[in-house]
């Protein structure tokens, strides 16, 4: 798939680029409290292994910039501090080492205090990114909610730092409206080039979260909108990297390693079999044993698993490998369309393992 990307400019965050024409990044959030060193680390430790990109910490008061340090002094990920109000844990967490900040320049209060943050930021070549969502808009200039208003506030914002001289800057316009939350970041986009951070802010949880999360993001990285993205879901954060890799596989932008396709049965398929059992087993068998091959490789591999033959090589025929269920109980094991020969039950999972191998290596030694 074919996306004409938005030209943005390019914001360095340590040794991560985002912008321009590097790859889409995704990054969480922690909630687990600073004061709780331990747990904040094994936090960004799990979401940097899940895929996360970037990694933001909530900075609440001054006692919080101790544990910042020793955070930073830890952990080698791209880590961002969440700053409202208090110009001081801006600059605390400069000092800190933060790679980057996220503040809204308009509820920092005085010019001076921003001017300081800024000079500061300038100095270690800390970006600043400017976060606007429904909550945060100045009730008195704009006293309805409208992506209007959001894309005008963070013009409002983006001024501000521009006429003290400082570029490196992301912007997120977020609400928990979806249309809303499209329409403002393309109205933003059509009057600076800044990097886009996209998602939907208060999303929820579960499957509800998933649906509206991909709905927005999908939508603005398909209309060519989007640097960095983040879905912001209730519950662990390694699930928003979670679905975020694969908001991001489904549009391949990001490809995962691997790919799993399956259909969603019907009264043809086997009684006798648990179709969503062996899916999954096959994606963690495949993950487990050829993840790391297929990433040195850049190569993904599809494997299908399809509950009859009439949705199975046909339907299927673009997998690397896959099965197809009968009633009889019998199964064929294909290859891009291609029957390669019958299984019993219990052959199943070995036998697509087994032709995965044959791919890969052939990938491999081919290179």
């Amino acid at each position: 798939m074919s996306i004409k990307r938005h030209t943005t400019r390019p914001v360095k965050i340590r040794d991560l680029i985002i912008g321009g024409d590097s790859p889409i990044s995704i990054q969480s959030m922690t909630n687990v409290p600073l004061e709780n060193v331990s747990g904040t680390m094994a936090q960004i430790e799990r979401l940097v292994e899940a895929g996360a990109d970037l990694v933001r910490l909530a900075v609440i008061n001054e006692d919080a910039l101790p544990h910042l340090r020793e955070v930073r002094k830890a952990v080698d990920a791209p880590l961002s501090a969440d700053i409202h109000f208090n110009y001081k844990l801006a600059l605390g967490a400069i000092e800190s080492g933060i790679d980057k900040i996220r503040i809204n320049p308009g509820n920092i209060g005085k010019l001076e205090h921003i001017r300081e943050i800024v000079r500061r930021a300038k100095e270690r070549s800390v970006p600043i990114r400017i976060g606007v969502n429904g909550g945060s808009l100045d009730k008195k200039k704009y006293p309805a909610l409208t992506a209007e208003a959001l894309a005008q506030s963070a013009l409002d914002h983006v001024r501000i730092l521009e006429d003290l001289g400082f570029e490196d800057i992301v912007v997120s316009i977020k609400t928990s409206d979806i249309q809303m939350t499209i329409e403002a970041n393309k109205l933003f986009a059509n009057e600076r080039n800044y990097p886009l951070h996209i998602g939907l802010t208060e999303a929820g949880y579960g499957i509800s979260c998933v649906v509206q999360s991909s709905v927005v993001i999908g939508h603005l990285l398909l209309s060519g909108l989007g640097d960095t993205i983040r879905v912001s879901m209730t519950g662990d954060p390694v699930e928003e990297v979670r679905i975020a890799k694969k908001i991001l596989d489904a549009l391949e932008i990001r490809p995962l390693p691997v790919r799993i396709i399956a259909c969603p049965t019907c009264g043809r398929t086997d009684p006798e079999i648990d179709l969503e059992k062996i899916a999954r087993e096959v994606e963690s068998a495949l993950i487990r044993e050829f993840s790391d091959t297929l990433v040195k490789l850049r190569r993904q591999i599809v494997v299908a698993v399809m509950g009859c033959e009439v949705n199975g090589p046909g339907e299927a025929s673009h997998a690397d490998v896959g099965v197809a269920g009968a009633r009889s109980g019998n199964y064929l094991l294909f290859a891009k369309g291609k029957k390669i020969k019958t299984l019993r039950r219990d052959e199943i999972v070995s036998s697509i393992m087994q032709e995965a191998c044959t791919i890969i290596s052939s990938w491999n030694y081919s290179r």
